[in-house]
């Protein structure tokens, strides 16, 4: 499988809520940023999407959301994503895309940071073993671009696709949080039961049982609301 069919390499794909930055540059540069599941195969898949009923964390895809980069650390991370996704990269090149990132009126982050920081955390993550997949979240329903889904038909196939499995598990409803998350809506306990087709007490008593649950959701809703 060649890079860009495995990545499918962005060229103006970018989703309603990717708008409001920049892309233009990271297109011309052939900056990939999104990649599907290399070795995990999709217990499902059709042209609009595919199903992992154990979930899988090779899928990359950042800048999905409207949320933007608010902290170091996300920073960080996102550059070691973009770096493991571009093997290629000599360290000026890191630097180069690291630099428009942080340029807050290019729409990625919530702050511009200074050159010097940009190049400490540069290089603090150059000396990393960048062919180890980062740490990734868990994903169960991948959707296609251009997969010709509004929003609401997403958020039903989520509901259809995890009510087929034995009860709902805290992976399901972070799976429903993402998704509701990657179309910019402010995540809610009824929303969450309605979606899985359950009573609002069971999402209550499996994030009472997973507290870490619970703080997702809280910055998943800050992240939305920046």
């Amino acid at each position: 499988m060649t890079k860009a069919l495995n990545n499918y390499i962005v060229t103006g794909l970018c989703h309603v809520s990717e708008m409001d930055r920049n892309f233009k540059y990271l297109i011309n540069r052939r900056v990939i940023w999104r990649r599907n599941p290399i070795t995990d195969i999709p217990d499902e898949e059709t042209d609009q999407y595919m199903f992992f009923k154990e979930g899988t964390y090779q899928c990359y895809d950042l800048f999905r959301s409207k949320a933007k980069i608010t902290t170091w650390k996300s920073f960080y991370w996102h550059m070691m994503v973009l770096w493991h996704l571009n093997p290629e990269w000599k360290d000026e090149d890191a630097m180069t895309i690291a630099t428009y990132l942080a340029y807050k009126p290019n729409g990625f982050t919530t702050f511009t940071m200074n050159k010097w920081n940009i190049a400490r955390l540069v290089y603090e993550v150059s000396v990393l073993d960048l062919e180890t997949p980062p740490q990734n979240k868990l994903r169960k329903i991948i959707f296609k671009p251009n997969c010709g889904l509004d929003k609401s038909d997403k958020l039903k196939i989520v509901g259809k696709l995890i009510g087929r499995l034995r009860g709902v598990q805290s992976t399901d409803i972070y799976e429903a949080m993402l998704q509701v998350n990657n179309e910019g809506d402010k995540i809610t306990i009824s929303g969450l039961a309605k979606m899985l087709n359950v009573t609002p007490r069971t999402i209550y008593r499996r994030m009472d049982k997973y507290p870490a649950l619970k703080e997702e959701k809280e910055l998943l809703n800050e992240e939305t609301n920046i």
